[in-house]
């Protein structure tokens, strides 16, 4: 279950952040992305092509422009800044859900230990839902964008989300789970080198389905092309890094897990304009 305090904080902290700024004039953008994502994670082996490309899931969000190059209450350009125009705010509100399952070497079907067997019968889920705000740069003209001097505006942007993860662990080895780690399923039906060197007193359990919060930094890079004087259509390319590890549920201690969670997502979007 997503963290309902957590995002009822951020949703606020987002609308009186957004009333801010429309009290300056600019004007504003609205618009929705959707598209496919593949999550990076501790299920397999981050550097296994079918791990990679087999962990994919689906991300969908509404996300709202800050455009400085326009004031809305005036009907009329801002003054002629390169900030003003080369710069946007991108906020957004989004979900993504990816089923994650083991591939590559350690389950190929040559694999016939218990320990195989595990893996491949444990699955997860990683779902997050997420509110941000990013600094999007476009090195052409956005003025000269919006009145046609030129039909595609590439860009590309960096900025920070706040994540709320809500993971999802099940397995069809053993059909026993263990009360001292609120309904995980039990060490023996684990995959045993996760708990090699594994200090109970100290080391976290490693599968772990609370859920919680966390910060993310984005970087994506994209174009817009332009439909009309109101709208238009945006291909966006996303590396998020989450500042977690247990963003999937799976934290262990293999040589493999070096790294937090983090995933791609290449989305298409439709934007229109306000103002």
């Amino acid at each position: 279950m997503l963290n309902l305090k957590h995002l009822a904080s951020a949703f606020c902290l987002f609308v009186i952040y957004q009333t801010a700024y429309s009290q300056l004039g600019f004007s504003h953008e609205i618009g929705v992305i959707a598209g496919p994502v593949e999550f990076r994670s501790d299920f397999g082996s981050r550097d296994d092509e079918k791990t990679n490309f087999g962990n994919s899931g689906f991300g969908i969000g509404i996300v709202h422009y800050i455009n400085f190059a326009y004031r809305a209450d005036c009907n009329c350009y801002t003054t002629d800044t390169y900030f003003n125009d080369h710069f946007k705010v991108r906020n957004e509100i989004s979900w993504n859900k990816t089923t994650l399952n083991h591939h590559g070497e350690w389950v190929a079907p040559n694999r016939t230990t218990p320990n195989a067997d595990k893996l491949r019968a444990h699955s997860g889920v990683a779902q997050n839902f997420d509110i941000g705000t990013q600094l999007e740069f476009f090195p052409r003209s956005i003025r000269e964008f919006q009145s046609f001097s030129y039909r595609i505006a590439p860009f590309a942007s960096l900025g920070v989300h706040y994540t709320s993860f809500s993971p999802k662990a099940s397995t069809t080895y053993g059909d026993t789970t263990d009360p001292n780690y609120r309904g995980v399923f039990d060490q023996a039906n684990i995959y045993s080198h996760w708990f090699d060197n594994f200090d109970p007193a100290v080391d976290p359990y490693p599968v772990n389905v609370n859920g919680g919060t966390t910060w993310s930094v984005v970087a994506s890079a994209g174009f817009r092309y332009k439909l009309d004087k109101l709208s238009d259509l945006m291909l966006d390319f996303r590396w998020q890094y989450y500042f977690s590890d247990w963003v999937d549920g799976l934290n262990h201690n293999l040589e493999y897990n070096k790294y937090n969670d983090w995933l791609l997502w290449v989305n298409v979007g439709y934007i229109y304009y306000l103002d």
